[in-house]
């Protein structure tokens, strides 16, 4: 199975949630999936199931689903016979913020189940650079972050940082030391929400 990491999304390669491509990916099991043909490239049904601890029965009936919905399609280039392997079509995701107030509750629940998955998904990706820290190169363990910071903010300037963020990550996208012995994948995760006081 082909291991080679694929690019980290760019905003030309990132498809832009409706309420029903929404409902459809918000399934827990079709998040992982697309999580790792995004992550680790084409596989079959039967290696993701193998990679994620599922039935290949349950793997392929949720990537027929993916690809209903325009998440994944056949890589021709691959397989034999009646293997079939399985592709990401866009390494991203976004929404309109209006699919968080949408009148239908099956839409605002689909956002929910994605919301949630998502942040497990950090989660789960935290804990494992922690657990797994010390056996990485130690110039990792000063490269690596866990930040966090309090600011007072109007809804307004929040969304202004969180767009300069982004910008500035933008700029390291082609960096020229992606190619570099030392260099590795490197996920960030920007967390940015109201708190109240007190």
């Amino acid at each position: 199975m082909p291991n080679e990491p694929q690019r980290a999304p760019r905003p030309q390669d990132t498809r832009v949630l409706d309420p029903r491509s929404l409902r459809g990916l918000a399934h827990p099991l079709r998040i992982q999936l697309l999580r790792s043909l995004r992550h680790h490239g084409p596989a079959t049904a039967s290696g993701l199931a193998e990679r994620l601890g599922e039935s290949s029965g349950a793997t392929s009936y949720h990537l027929r689903q993916l690809a209903a919905h325009g998440f994944v399609e056949d890589d021709p280039t691959l397989g034999k016979g009646r293997e079939r392997w399985w592709k990401a079509v866009q390494q991203g995701i976004s929404w309109d913020e209006s699919l968080h107030h949408d009148p239908d509750p099956a839409v605002r629940g689909a956002a929910d189940v994605l919301l949630h998955e998502v942040a497990t998904n950090h989660t789960q990706e935290l804990s494992t650079w922690i657990a797994t820290r010390h056996d990485w190169d130690a110039a990792w363990a000063g490269a690596s972050d866990m930040s966090d910071f309090t600011l007072r903010l109007p809804p307004a300037a929040a969304r202004e940082l969180g767009e300069r963020l982004h910008a500035l990550i933008e700029e390291y996208r082609d960096h020229a030391g992606a190619r570099a012995p030392d260099a590795a994948r490197v996920r960030l995760h920007l967390h940015a929400f109201p708190q109240h006081e007190g």
